[in-house]
């Protein structure tokens, strides 16, 4: 009897599987990334266009150094008070609808952050502003976690937040442009920026409403055996010292410390991203180079944060990489203090510092989920986000007045080398903590 003859293309039933499970995951990120990445894209455009509309607005409403960092940051009173009850709703009406209504109110009051004619309107439309958007990131974080599982959402979450740095690199060319505006049809330049910049929001919130499913039960586009393969790795995906009710993750040490590494570096993420283009036009520079210049920086991070992540992905410990990349952002604000004689090593510097950050971004939202699940998760997020962002209030507030009673940012950098380098050390600290843990997850 002559032997069987095995084909070159014949793979053992787990490899098949493993194939199949790669592509219903990679079918579900192209359906669902691309819309929340342009969302994404669109919130942080909205949240932080303020600091190119500062090159002409702050001289036309009268704003101070100071009464413009206090501004920029009271955004974040607003976001931070209505985090959690958000991100509850979400939980209960579903993320389709809630992000969708987050959407529309945001592009709405940026718009009508253009109708701002002195200090306190300023305040009252950034407060709002901050109110309308509270849950939509913490929010988004969860919802991806119900589709995938800890070793895709890494890279998933990677992708998400490369929208931060996408939308300065989008922002700062384009919004030079609207500054460019200015008179045109009676409006000053900062005032175009607002309204071009918010109104695209209220139509993508609208093509959520249709176009976002809101469980992987809900998706058309999947298979009954896609929807099982999701279902059973979601279900069997092992998770260290699991956290069901919402009462004990708001109890547990690890989600406290993770807000305050958030805290950390937000702090110096805020304190440079409302400041950078100020800190560049004391160079004497045009509004054109600025805008590029800024545009060039956050392109490296957008760049550094894909790699870092994809290493990271492939078996890198969250915590220690969480350190170390806010250890290296805390490098940058240094140097850009030490060589603040040479304008290129300073610019070097900072944009080190913007890499550190927006590694420690993309690391950070993959570890809640390890420990956090259900209802635990939906607050324990939104709980973690609203401590953390509370750091953009204080980041820009601080820039701003030591800025003012200082005459430069040299103080303002090496306060958030500072912060930075405490981020560090409380993730290094939770890194070792959880390592003697018995039932702690590897990638941890």
């Amino acid at each position: 009897m002559p032997p069987a003859v095995v084909t070159p293309t014949a793979m053992p039933p787990a490899a098949d599987a493993a194939v199949t499970e790669r592509r219903v995951f990679a079918k579900i990120g192209w359906r669902l990334m691309p819309l929340l990445i342009v969302s994404y894209i669109l919130n942080y455009l909205d949240r932080t266009n303020v600091s190119f509309a500062a090159l002409t607005m702050n001289d036309a409403l009268g704003l101070t150094a100071e009464q413009f960092g206090y501004g920029s940051g009271i955004f974040f009173l607003g976001y931070c008070f209505l985090e959690l009850p958000s991100n509850l709703i979400l939980y209960r009406v579903g993320a389709r609808r809630w992000i969708a209504r987050i959407m529309i109110s945001w592009g709405l009051i940026s718009a009508t952050t253009s109708l701002a004619s002195g200090p306190f309107s300023f305040y009252l439309l950034r407060f709002l502003l901050g109110a309308a958007e509270a849950g939509f990131f913490p929010g988004i974080a969860f919802y991806l976690s119900t589709w995938f599982p800890s070793e895709y959402r890494t890279r998933i979450i990677a992708w998400f937040m490369v929208a931060i740095p996408v939308s300065s690199v989008i922002g700062g060319p384009l919004s030079s442009l609207l500054l460019s505006l200015d008179g045109a049809g009676g409006l000053a330049g900062w005032q175009w920026l607002f309204i071009v910049e918010g109104l695209p929001v209220i139509a993508v919130g609208l093509s959520v409403l249709w176009l976002l499913p809101d469980r992987p039960e809900d998706a058309a586009w999947l298979t009954d055996d896609d929807r099982r393969i999701v279902s059973e790795r979601l279900e069997r995906e092992r998770k260290p010292r699991e956290v069901r009710r919402l009462r004990d993750a708001l109890a547990d040490t690890r989600v406290w410390t993770l807000a305050g590494v958030q805290f950390g570096f937000l702090v110096g993420s805020y304190g440079v991203g409302f400041f950078l283009p100020q800190i560049l036009q004391a160079r004497q520079l045009t509004n054109v180079q600025i805008g590029f210049l800024t545009s060039g920086c956050y392109a490296c991070a957008t760049v550094a944060m894909i790699v870092w992540a994809r290493h990271v992905d492939r078996g890198g410990r969250k915590l220690t990489h969480l350190a170390l990349s806010c250890a290296v952002s805390a490098a940058g604000f240094l140097a850009a203090v030490v060589f603040r004689g040479n304008f290129w090593m300073a610019f070097a510097g900072i944009t080190v510092a913007v890499i550190g950050v927006n590694g420690a971004r993309a690391i950070f939202w993959t570890i809640p989920p390890r420990f956090l699940s259900g209802i635990a998760a939906a607050g324990g997020l939104a709980f973690i986000n609203s401590i953390g962002t509370s750091g953009g209030q204080v980041g820009p507030y601080v820039m701003g007045w030591l800025r003012q009673y200082t005459g430069s940012f040299t103080i303002g950098l090496l306060s958030l080398s500072g912060f930075l380098l405490a981020a560090a050390v409380l993730a290094w600290w939770l890194a070792l903590r959880v390592r003697r843990e018995p039932d702690v997850a590897p990638d941890l």
